[in-house]
């Protein structure tokens, strides 16, 4: 029986495990990147391990999102990011070079290779044919250091794509259309494969941008064969002797197959307030728009932005909104500069911004209070823009720009403003400028690392106790994100700083967390926190687990999980339980006293059951544990057990 693509890359990396659905396994990771909101921790991990260089074979430090530096502490963490780097044998992508996934798309990349990032947005990887995956610092560091990333053997969907997209509907429409078919959650241990006729329509950008959403649907990562149009992307990028064809074999056997007809594909918009919100552009194009925003890891390539400067040619934004255009890319900003792209746009009335991740993790640009913001970045969760009543839509970068110079929400297939649709061509050959990029010396190890005032330590966690006695400290309904548990934005810059990080643990959600979490866990008992469907959505950030580990929290019982989420409160020592049946969440509330026993044997057996004292009843839950992940709770999470293997 033939295997999918996704089976045979792992199979030639397969270091532990059997390769069968369902099943957990650990692999060899062949590349690592890290972004300076997650990374400063993930190198203190690494260094916590003591080794004296990357194992792996190629490591990338990005600084991406903390660019705007008010106050020292970003700045601090970049110099710290960049000394560490030297030292350990890191790729160190300066400020202003661009976003993390664009910037490893145009200059490493590679089809076939596995590739771990501290960002859920890892995946976009997968539009060169690799098999990339979203994960928190600690595993990175782990990966860094040569050893395996575990994971469940995913099941495999065939997504299967024939015809070709008419002018005017983008890749983003086709992510959109995917999501609308599988929604965020219920995906997990799952990866899209895009196979069939129309691959070979799309540019390796536009699977890029498919691959990167597919977060948003909760999947291990999604990826496209490597084939003619791959090539001829990384032979326009100087890096055409790292191509190598790659597709499933004949007769692939998949989990499931989904038919899309490229052809059928309309303009459509993630709503408020979830990239799930699927509809139609035409239905909303009585709606007058404030903010446009175009940029960010998901549609911000060259070919994408010199076709919103055709657009944008010779025309006005309306004056009732304000937009801002951030190239993914130094490279990408090069090209606009060179080609009159940029002009076009700064005629036009737009805001050239930072090649970095900015409006789309709240960092700048806020919108006004109740304002409708468009934006063609990957997430539109409430409160992430900063502006907890606007309203985010995810859209196209063709219907960002058109609906700038309408003022409102323009359908281009029925009302594209007189314009003709910009054909923009493959191109033949990318600027490559990498002075940006440092590059480290074969032996770094007189190299002194720079730790300002901000630069912490990894908490110290303990190991699993087999009784636990704490009170439900927060109960919480579905979708939670990790924007919930750790807010971004102008909070972002004390991810180095764990105890003034936690400070803002739930902020959003009940600002009197942090204090009620540290007089309960004064009082010796834990912290226990409740929540229903798809805990954890969203960002990679582990620091939503390390921040409440830190406050006393030791146990999560969710009615589900996302993935990253779930390895991550493993990983630093959270005990994930599941609701047996999904209606008992109804018989805890919040103050409740709570109590599990015997829970080492219980974890491996799967079953625990939990007291609720105030109520006098026994609880069923499920812990949904690979046989390393119950070892790494024993031990008080990855890093102890790290250490303790290499001791």
């Amino acid at each position: 029986m033939g295997r999918s693509l996704t089976y045979k890359i792992l199979k030639e990396h397969l270091r532990e495990g059997s390769l069968v659905a369902g099943e957990a396994i650990g692999i060899k990771i062949d590349q690592t990147l890290t972004q300076d909101a997650t990374g400063t921790m993930a190198y203190l991990q690494f260094e916590a391990l003591a080794l004296e260089r990357v194992q792996n074979e190629l490591a990338v430090s990005y600084v991406d999102h903390n660019t705007l530096q008010v106050g020292f502490e970003n700045g601090d963490d970049h110099r710290y990011l960049q000394s560490v780097a030297e030292r350990y044998g890191i790729v160190y992508s300066r400020p202003g070079n661009g976003i993390c996934h664009q910037v490893h798309l145009e200059r490493f990349g590679e089809p076939g290779k596995t590739l771990l990032g501290s960002d859920s947005h890892t995946p976009t990887g997968g539009g060169l044919g690799m098999v990339a995956i979203g994960a928190g610092g600690l595993d990175i560091a782990v990966a860094m250091g040569g050893g395996s990333f575990h994971l469940i053997a995913p099941k495999v969907i065939e997504i299967r794509l024939s015809g070709e997209l008419r002018p005017w509907v983008s890749a983003k429409d086709v992510i959109l259309t995917v999501l609308e078919r599988y929604g965020v959650k219920g995906n997990v241990n799952t990866v899209f494969e895009y196979t069939g006729e129309g691959v070979a329509t799309l540019s390796v950008p536009e699977r890029a941008t498919i691959c990167n959403m597919g977060a948003e649907c909760g999947v291990t990562t999604s990826l496209f064969p490597s084939d003619e149009v791959t090539k001829r992307f990384l032979i326009a990028q100087q890096r055409g002797e790292v191509y190598r064809p790659l597709a499933a074999d004949k007769g692939a056997k998949y989990d499931e197959v989904y038919h899309l007809n490229l052809s059928d594909v309309v303009p459509k918009a993630a709503a408020p307030h979830s990239p799930g919100n699927i509809v139609n552009i035409d239905e909303l194009t009585e709606i007058k728009v404030d903010q446009v925003l175009i940029g960010s890891c998901t549609n911000s390539s060259y070919s994408e932005l010199h076709r919103v400067g055709k657009i944008l040619e010779g025309r006005n934004i309306a004056p009732t909104l304000s937009l801002g255009i951030a190239p993914g890319s130094r490279e990408v900003l090069l090209m606009l500069s060179e080609d009159g792209s940029l002009t076009k746009m700064i005629s036009a009335g737009a805001r050239i911004l930072e090649s970095a991740c900015g409006f789309c993790i709240g960092n700048h640009m806020s919108p006004g209070s109740n304002a409708v913001s468009l934006r063609t970045n990957n997430r539109n969760f409430e409160g992430r823009s900063g502006t907890k009543s606007a309203q985010v839509y995810l859209v196209s970068p063709e219907v960002a720009a058109l609906s700038a110079l309408k003022g409102a929400f323009c359908d281009p297939l029925k009302e594209n403003l007189g314009i003709d649709y910009p054909v923009v061509g493959e191109v033949e050959n990318y600027l490559v400028d990498d002075s940006m990029l440092i590059f480290p010396p074969k032996d770094g190890s007189k190299v002194e690392i720079v730790r300002g005032p901000n630069i912490g330590e990894p908490p110290k966690s303990s190991p699993l106790q087999d009784s636990i006695e704490g009170l439900c400290t927060l109960k919480v309904g579905d979708n939670i994100t990790t924007d919930h548990i750790m807010p971004a934005g102008a909070r972002l810059k004390y991810r180095s700083n764990i105890a003034a990080y936690a400070h803002y643990t739930f902020e959003g959600v009940d600002p009197t967390f942090h204090d009620r979490a540290k007089e309960i866990e004064g009082r010796g008992l834990a912290n226990i926190v409740v929540a229903g469907l798809s805990y954890g959505q969203g960002s990679s950030r582990e620091h939503a687990a390390i921040c409440p580990m830190y406050l006393g929290v030791k146990v999560v019982l969710a009615q589900s999980f996302e993935r990253i989420h779930q390895a991550n409160l493993c990983n630093f020592g959270i005990l994930p339980l599941e609701f047996l049946n999904e209606q008992d969440y109804q018989l805890i509330e919040a103050g409740d006293s709570l109590k599990l026993e015997n829970l080492h044997s219980a974890i491996e057996g799967g079953k625990v059951t939990l007291i609720n004292v105030t109520k006098g009843v026994a609880i069923e839950t499920k812990a949904t544990l690979s046989r390393r992940q119950v070892e790494i709770l024993k031990a008080g999470g990855l890093l102890n057990l790290t250490k303790a293997t290499l001791a």
